[in-house]
């Protein structure tokens, strides 16, 4: 797929986002290199779907006579269940390295540990407790579904444009070998994430989201160029947490 989306290639593209971003038991093969980039306008699909897992377990929760932040909290466990917890083991790397570290190369040996220090550990927390305690505020199953589509969806739009845009940190490693989207997935996958916006959240709620993620994405960028020259994996996983927690925030004060 060069500078868009073809109808031959769009099973094979959504085959690949399923299993990148995921660790569903349906999805066989692995994705690795280009093949990531190209499919990466698939990501808000792809988001949608573990939205909608979140959402079918905290209905689940609610019909047993859970209360709300129980059945928040199972909702994000299936979320982190259905992609292997990708994008926290990111979250945590991150911010481990950026707070670790003295020099860039001190941050990014630290960002390859596989071990856990206490400022990942911190974000893990804040994170976990941000996102079910804005789900938990929803209380309604149908406002929970709405807002888990929008935020899961949406925040996975974000991640081609940083692919694209951000410079890489290393010459190795995940988004090394990835590479740069084509130049039109990430205007696929952002219009994707707008529609998902819109659907979830309303056009009201859809403009402060689609605000927040532009100024929090562009944060995300500067840290990280200013902290280790670029983007990482690990990094990429810290911009879809933190995409999420800010829709989810946008909907529990919306809707």
């Amino acid at each position: 797929m060069e500078g868009g989306v073809s109808a031959r290639g769009l099973s094979t593209d959504l085959r690949t986002g399923l299993a990148f971003c995921t660790r569903l038991p349906f999805v066989s093969g692995a994705a690795t290199g280009s093949e990531v980039a190209r499919a990466s306008w698939t990501f808000p699909v792809v988001g949608a779907v573990i939205g909608l897992i979140g959402a079918l377990a905290y209905w689940l929760g609610d019909k047993m006579g859970l209360p709300p932040f129980v059945a928040a909290t199972l909702a994000v466990a299936a979320t982190m269940l259905a992609t292997g917890c990708l994008h926290e083991d990111g979250l945590a790397d991150t911010v481990d390295g950026f707070g670790g570290g003295g020099t860039a190369e001190r941050k990014l040996e630290i960002m390859r540990d596989s071990r856990i220090g206490t400022y990942g550990a911190s974000a893990l927390i804040l994170s976990l407790m941000l996102r079910a305690g804005a789900i938990a505020s929803l209380a309604e199953p149908h406002l929970v579904m709405s807002a888990l589509f929008a935020a899961h969806a949406g925040a996975r739009a974000t991640l081609p444009v940083f692919m694209r845009r951000a410079p890489l940190a290393r010459p190795d490693g995940l988004s090394a070998g990835a590479g740069r989207p084509p130049s039109g997935t990430p205007t696929i996958a952002v219009l994707l994430g707008l529609v998902a916006l819109l659907i979830g959240l309303g056009f009201g709620g859809a403009l402060i989201a689609a605000s927040l993620l532009v100024l929090g994405v562009g944060l995300l960028a500067w840290i990280a160029i200013r902290q280790v020259g670029g983007q990482t994996g690990d990094v990429l996983g810290a911009v879809e947490q933190a995409g999420e927690i800010l829709i989810l925030l946008v909907a529990a004060s919306w809707l």
